[in-house]
């Protein structure tokens, strides 16, 4: 096998969201009937943070937000907010830099760093992590086994597609045409770049609670 052919292989395996060599990863609970998780990535914002809670308590919905911690380091109140309204938080890493080539101590203080800031804001909760960009391949599984974490990824993402982020309609389209039970649904709307995602929300929301669906936390759909 070539060398090019060996770096397409781990590229791919890196980004798997089927696969992971070490520890667990969920991308999709099997047999959670009717049951999806929302979750929330970057942040938390003092631009959107209240918004995004806002729409999450007119519904009567839980997400889990995976924070960035140097994001919640400088909004300690949006995280404290977060955890008031009975949502979870997750681990985002710290600095949200991609850690396929990173070495054990660097990934160990942006995981530790951001567990420690997601307790002090007062969530007790388990904290799940998510890696940034979904991207992770030998030392950084091999820490989250070591440190019994699990990694949550995703089946729905549609602002990974250009022709669809940047339209709410198309967003709203995308998450009710491709949910399934258990399905984890993948959302950014911290940011002003993303308006069209916070505009889309309420709309998803409306559209899988029609639909007989009931959206939980990452705990909750896991208990399923």
């Amino acid at each position: 096998m070539s060398a090019f052919a060996v770096l397409g292989f781990a590229w791919q395996l890196s980004r798997s969201r089927e696969f992971q060599l070490l520890g667990q990863s969920v991308a999709r609970v099997e047999g959670a009937r009717k049951t999806v998780a929302l979750t929330i990535d970057d942040g938390p914002t003092a631009a959107h943070t209240e918004q995004v809670l806002a729409i999450l308590r007119q519904y009567g919905v839980r997400a889990t937000f995976f924070v960035i911690g140097s994001e919640l380091e400088r909004n300690l109140d949006g995280g404290r907010a977060i955890v008031r309204d009975g949502h979870e938080l997750g681990n985002h890493t710290y600095s949200h830099r991609r850690m396929l080539g990173s070495s054990l101590t660097f990934i160990k203080d942006e995981l530790e760093t951001t567990d420690r800031l997601i307790r002090a804001v007062g969530y007790q909760g388990p904290i799940y992590f998510r890696p940034a960009y979904g991207k992770r391949f030998i030392l950084l599984p091999y820490y989250l086994r070591m440190t019994h974490r699990t990694s949550v990824l995703w089946d729905i993402e549609p602002e990974s597609y250009p022709d669809i982020a940047g339209s709410r309609e198309r967003i709203v389209q995308h998450v009710l045409d491709h949910v399934r039970p258990g399905s984890i649904i993948l959302l950014h709307v911290m940011y002003d770049s993303r308006a069209a995602s916070r505009a889309a929300l309420p709309d998803i929301i409306k559209g899988l609670q029609s639909r007989g669906y009931e959206l939980v936390t990452i705990s909750s759909l896991l208990a399923r």
